[in-house]
């Protein structure tokens, strides 16, 4: 963990240096214009540490100020230090063909002010409509044809919700526009692959009646993501179960003797100490493989030595970047951070986009979903 935030805030803290070198660059400010510039850059480098504390320490109005605040901050940063790369790029391609060439093409060059300006307009732009894009939440389909449905049932209905985040930023407004989806879904079976919860759960008041309105026939299941962990495992298991969710943790069993499903803890727990139950392939190995076997996993990896002994795996964590072009980041560790993927023996992994937000309440190229999985007989 410690070295995550080494990373994370080395890494922040240079976002924010470019974007002020950019901005010293292009209005050639005082220093009285610098200072204050950069000490408001410093705030929001260690925003999240303070929202940290203030959730913690019982603030909970000034805490959802600041979340508010320093997380739309850091979209929309984000987003102008992505554009500026793109015209920094431009720039450089201009300045490489000169010296080549040897041919003058300074009038495509953009001055210094208006690529300041033109980064910043289009970084605003977008974060505005990542906005809107957040609460756009889609209903994606799979259907999956298997013999292993009794025919006498048809059909088993699963709708998937992941990564909701309820916190300080997603709570009663943008969980009920979730919900709507999944009652609209009408699901037999209702899952959440992890990270329901993020923050202080203790200032979730409400949200868990929420979800208790769902009830579908058989069952409402979920497993552990790296943030139940974040937030404190044992009041995240309080929440969830309060919430009307069976927890799986490396463990699993028949359902109305139609499918088998199983569950298990994502790897942060090994961080804390706290990673439980029995190893995902002696899990899988008990079932009897002639029903579905459907596999909760929050991080979209696949066991090799799972392989053959489940069906279909769902799972979340990616947000499939949350924020174009960070997309591309998450694609180099996770080759398939959205969508569906065939694997052997007619397996299937599935990975949600997610349905709510960390951290920036924006999402560009990366809509929110509720999944719904048709599980249908076939011969």
């Amino acid at each position: 963990m410690s070295l995550f935030l080494v990373v994370f805030f080395s890494l922040y803290g240079g976002l924010h240096l470019y974007a002020f070198l950019k901005a010293r660059a292009a209005l050639a400010f005082h220093a009285g214009t610098g200072t204050i510039l950069a000490l408001f850059m410093l705030l929001m480098v260690v925003a999240p540490i303070i929202i940290h504390f203030l959730e913690k320490a019982g603030y909970d109005i000034l805490a959802r100020i600041f979340s508010w605040t320093g997380y739309t901050w850091m979209g929309a940063l984000f987003l102008f230090v992505s554009v500026s790369l793109i015209i920094d790029c431009y720039r450089l391609i201009l300045s490489a063909g000169t010296f080549i060439t040897g041919t003058d093409i300074a009038v495509l060059t953009l001055p210094k002010q208006h690529a300041f300006f033109i980064s910043l307009v289009v970084s605003l732009s977008l974060a505005a409509y990542g906005y809107f894009e957040a609460r756009d939440i889609r209903t994606e389909r799979v259907l999956i044809k298997t013999p292993k449905i009794p025919a006498k049932i048809g059909m088993v209905k699963i709708v998937q919700i992941s990564d909701v985040h309820l916190g300080l930023i997603v709570r009663q407004e943008r969980l009920r526009r979730m919900l709507a989806e999944v009652k609209r879904a009408d699901p037999d079976i209702l899952v959440s692959t992890g990270d329901l919860v993020d923050g202080q759960i203790n200032g979730l008041a409400g949200l868990a009646e929420l979800l208790q309105e769902i009830n579908p026939r058989y069952g409402k299941f979920a497993v552990t993501g790296n943030h139940e962990f974040y937030a404190g495992l044992d009041q995240a298991l309080e929440f969830t179960a309060k919430a009307g969710f069976t927890m799986l943790r490396g463990e699993g069993f028949p359902i109305a003797g139609i499918i088998n499903i199983a569950g298990v803890d994502d790897p942060a727990g090994k961080t804390f100490g706290l990673f439980r139950g029995t190893p995902e392939k002696e899990l899988l190995s008990g079932f009897a493989h002639d029903r579905f076997t459907l596999l909760l996993k929050h991080r979209p990896l696949v066991d090799r030595d799972s392989e053959g002994l489940f069906d279909l795996q769902l799972s979340g964590h990616v947000h499939k970047g949350q924020i174009f072009p960070f997309s591309l980041v998450t694609w180099l560790y996770y080759p398939i951070h959205a969508g569906r993927l065939n694997l052997e023996d007619n397996a299937l992994l599935y990975v949600s986009r997610g349905t709510g937000t960390w951290g920036p309440p924006i999402r560009f190229l990366s809509p929110p979903e509720v999944t719904v999985v048709e599980l249908v007989h076939a011969d």
